[in-house]
């Protein structure tokens, strides 16, 4: 009798397995710095729920994460080019550490924020199907993570 249940012991344990394996994957484009070593700490101090209901998904390239799931997935990127200046800069208080971003919305409704004066620079896209059903109060909790890489200027 234990001859016949270790088979089937051992295709069921593989077939859990492979069922957690199927978390959503989200496709990212890596940035161009995204090996740059101060990607590290900020990629291991995000969060892993922004708002409510976006949890953390996998993703493709190296120095990125996402929360959602397809069209409906917030994505950063670390490692991004530094912007120049901007007259579109807003300041987020990430508890005691402020992040100048430097914010842009695309022709789609796309929200693109870079950070400023830090670098690696950091790039969080919000697609407006997140836009249009959350707060974007959750760049705060991103803030946090990114304040780890040192800032060398501020916006005026």
């Amino acid at each position: 009798m234990l001859r016949r249940s270790l088979p089937v012991l051992a295709l069921t344990l593989v077939s859990l397995g492979a069922l957690g394996a199927c978390a959503p994957t989200i496709v990212v484009e890596a940035a161009p710095d995204a090996a740059n070593p101060a990607c590290a700490p900020v990629m291991l101090a995000l969060p892993t729920t922004l708002g409510e209901g976006l949890d953390q998904a996998n993703t493709t390239a190296q120095a990125t994460t996402a929360w959602g799931s397809g069209g409906a997935a917030v994505t950063l990127r670390c490692g991004v080019d530094l912007p120049g200046p901007s007259t579109d800069c807003q300041q987020v208080d990430a508890g005691g550490a402020v992040v100048d971003w430097i914010y842009v919305t695309g022709e789609d409704g796309t929200w693109r924020w870079t950070t400023y004066g830090r670098d690696p620079a950091v790039e969080v896209t919000v697609p407006p199907t997140i836009t249009e059903t959350h707060s974007t109060a959750f760049l705060a909790d991103i803030s946090q993570a990114v304040a780890l890489i040192e800032a060398t200027k501020t916006c005026s």
